[in-house]
């Protein structure tokens, strides 16, 4: 089958290769690719490449079609149409076939194409884990939110589930064409986050906010911010770690829950629940179908290859990606 490997931290390192079909272990599916998108993780795991110099694949987002299934699965059959984010620890979907834990897979959205179901899987997982099950959200609580990168991946769709689940939210953003998407998205209010936020956020009649999503790839120079806008009891997330030691007192002085959020925890540690991935991707899958959520694609490559997947990798690299970007079909 066709895929595209690295073995080494440049994007030139990126290069098609044959490799064997696999076959599926127990709770195994043998999923057919039909289009993968492009995430943080797949640079940050390329910048880090196999001590032993194999070829790794890359890629953990993924659309495609049911081929194949182990002896213990339950939940799908060949032939259905699926969409997940995939385990970091086994090889990525950049490859005609990939294997994947049936536990967090979920049906494709039956409204959305191959391309624009790929987009979803990872950053509706990232959202979803972060505002209910790591901050404790209460869904149609009207709670206020602000999400830091509204614009981003992540943003893009996190925007959307707490819009959809009945939360007030803010989202930060700073050019002209970031602002226009998130105000597209559906967020309440937006901030200049390359400007201070509080009184930004006072003049729209705050003054703290019940909790805080860090949906950006920088951690150290937002958390000041966090941490004096949040509101007592309330709770913070970040889906990256710090650089530095950070200052906890005016956290600890308000009783703030800090949170991180990883959605490779589940499949990485095989965790008893793992199934709550496969739960969420077909809500979110039913939340697409009906219309409360849309798609975060933005642009599409065709076809799916090391060229393009170079050009991918140098778009997630310049820092100014809006939403999501998708590679689709098999030359």
């Amino acid at each position: 089958m066709k895929a595209v490997a690295h073995t080494t931290r440049d994007i030139a390192s990126l290069v098609d290769i044959e490799l064997p079909k696999p076959n599926p272990g127990a709770r195994d599916l043998l999923v057919k690719v039909e289009a993968v998108s492009v995430n943080p993780v797949d640079t940050k795991r390329r910048a880090d490449p196999a001590k032993d110099g194999a070829p790794r694949v890359l890629g953990w987002d993924a659309a495609g079609t049911v081929a194949a299934v182990g002896s213990q699965v339950t939940l799908f059959k060949p032939g259905d149409a699926v969409y997940y984010a995939g385990d970091v620890t086994r090889p990525g979907s950049n490859s005609e076939f990939q294997l994947v834990d049936e536990r967090i897979v979920g049906k494709k959205p039956k409204s959305l194409d191959f391309a624009q179901a790929a987009a979803i899987p990872l950053t509706a997982i990232t959202a979803w884990e972060a505002f209910f099950e790591r901050m404790k959200i209460r869904r149609e609580s009207g709670a206020s939110v602000l999400i830091i990168n509204g614009a981003g991946g992540v943003g893009s769709i996190g925007i959307q589930i707490a819009k959809a689940t009945g939360l007030k939210v803010l989202a930060t953003a700073s050019r002209p064409e970031t602002i226009a998407w998130v105000k597209e998205l559906g967020a309440d209010h937006v901030l200049d986050h390359r400007k201070s936020l509080r009184p930004q956020l006072e003049a729209l009649g705050y003054k703290h906010i019940d909790y805080i999503a860090n949906f950006s790839g920088e951690l150290d120079s937002h958390w000041p911010a966090m941490a004096d806008l949040v509101a007592p009891q309330g709770a913070v997330v970040a889906i990256v770690g710090n650089r530095d030691p950070l200052p906890m007192d005016v956290v600890r002085s308000k009783s703030v829950s800090v949170c991180w959020e990883l959605m490779f925890t589940r499949p990485r540690f095989q965790t008893p629940d793992m199934i709550e991935q496969h739960r969420l991707l077909n809500q979110v899958s039913d939340w697409l179908d009906a219309g409360n959520l849309r798609t975060t694609l933005r642009e599409t490559l065709t076809p799916i290859n090391a060229a393009n997947l170079r050009k991918a990798h140098e778009r997630l690299e310049s820092g100014k990606m809006i939403g999501k970007l998708v590679l689709a079909e098999w030359a």
